[in-house]
């Protein structure tokens, strides 16, 4: 009998309730552009008991999901882009899974001048930690942030 498959997002969920994290919400929207406002608006409303990490977190997760519905094959009919945070111990976790791309991997431009491609950039410089993982079923782009002293 073949294991399961686990979609990153669940295995996610599934770890941070066993490493003491708190799932602090989960979202899944249509991977269309007029559903990035949506996205943010979860995120701020997520996270506003924590203001000194909110703002970079609605900024950067609007940028994994432009991502995910300019890129990936969420954009078409049926698509969806599914959003999770996490609160740990040093401050929070947002994953954006959308269903993937045969066309494309996420990758970081650093050049200025370029006409785009400057949303990985700002999650590589703003975030404390991020990645991304990719399977036959999609990919999840994450980031981390922690929260100010004191």
């Amino acid at each position: 009998m073949a294991a399961p498959t686990v979609r990153a997002s669940q295995a996610a969920e599934n770890l941070a309730l066993m490493a003491g994290s708190a799932i602090i919400g989960s979202l899944t929207i249509p991977g269309r552009a007029e559903n990035v406002r949506e996205a943010r608006a979860f995120i701020a409303k997520a996270l506003s008991q924590l203001p000194s990490i909110a703002d970079e977190a609605v900024l950067l997760t609007s940028e994994l999901v432009s991502n995910a519905v300019i890129h990936s094959n969420s954009r078409r009919s049926g698509g969806t882009i599914r959003l999770l945070v996490t609160q740990t111990g040093r401050g929070i976790r947002v994953e954006v899974t959308d269903d993937g791309s045969e066309l494309s991997a996420p990758s970081v431009k650093g050049d200025v001048y370029a006409s785009d491609g400057h949303g990985l950039h700002l999650v590589q410089t703003l975030a404390d930690q991020w990645g991304y993982l990719r399977d036959e079923t999609g990919t999840t782009a994450w980031f981390s942030l922690g929260r100010e002293a004191g």
